[in-house]
């Protein structure tokens, strides 16, 4: 498809390097001004969903009033956070 374009556009290797540019140009401008604000609406990137139930500890309950307070059992890391216990990078890294 692109050799026949090529072929078909006039004018020598100065034209034909100006066509490919302007044709490139108005497939990017199609696409921009036309396509996708087109298929905008169509996907679902702007699709969030906040509800006041969020269903995590500590969140608003059904009712409006605050759900309960979570312990500190509900956040245990099964990891240590107060030190860092990766060793050093070798100097050969």
């Amino acid at each position: 498809m692109y050799s026949w374009i090529w072929r078909k556009l006039p004018f020598g290797l100065p034209g034909r390097l100006t066509g490919s540019v302007l044709l490139a140009t108005a497939a990017v401008a199609l696409l921009w001004y036309v396509v996708f604000p087109w298929a905008e609406p169509l996907l679902p990137f702007d699709d969030v969903q906040v509800t006041q139930d969020s269903g995590t500890p500590g969140g608003d309950a059904p009712g409006g009033e605050p759900g309960p307070a979570p312990t500190g059992d509900e956040y245990d890391l099964p990891y240590d956070t107060d030190e860092n216990n990766t060793p050093p990078p070798s100097p050969d890294e």
